[in-house]
């Protein structure tokens, strides 16, 4: 089964590819490696926006890395083409943010590595960090950026 048509038995349409907002590029490929820029969880109707241990919770979290995980997927689209020519996907990195004593962004970023396995599988398990900031662009409450080998 292709990618594309796993996506569409998940129920995923791919949306359009998010835009950068300052002076940088949403991918960059180098030799066999493409390197994501960090999409945010305040793509328009599908806004999360808050930290984690105050005003959203780990479901709605994961909810928005599962969201994000699918912009990515988008942006990978259109910078290679054919998603089957993913053979890896090497690294995710996810910054949730959140309160002092919030401790679970792991759960949070299991919204992003679940969708990447469900869709690519074994080649969609990946190295990660999901770590806590103080803030992210524009209230955001997840942004995650991601590193895929290309063949």
């Amino acid at each position: 089964m292709s990618i594309e048509q796993r996506l569409g038995a998940l129920g995923i349409t791919l949306p359009e590819t998010p835009q950068p907002v300052a002076n940088y590029v949403t991918a960059v490929q180098a030799g066999h490696l493409l390197f994501v820029s960090g999409h945010t969880s305040t793509k328009p109707g599908r806004v999360v926006t808050g930290k984690l241990g105050a005003s959203v919770t780990v479901e709605a979290g994961y909810a928005a890395a599962k969201s994000v995980a699918i912009d990515i997927i988008a942006t990978i689209k259109a910078h290679v083409g054919d998603l089957n020519k993913i053979t890896r996907v090497v690294k995710l990195t996810g910054m949730i943010a959140s309160t002092a004593d919030f401790i679970d962004q792991p759960k949070v970023m299991n919204g992003a590595s679940d969708l990447f396995v469900e869709v690519f599988g074994e080649r969609g398990k990946h190295a990660r960090a999901a770590v806590g900031m103080v803030s992210l662009p524009g209230d955001a409450a997840v942004e995650i950026e991601g590193i895929f080998e290309v063949y």
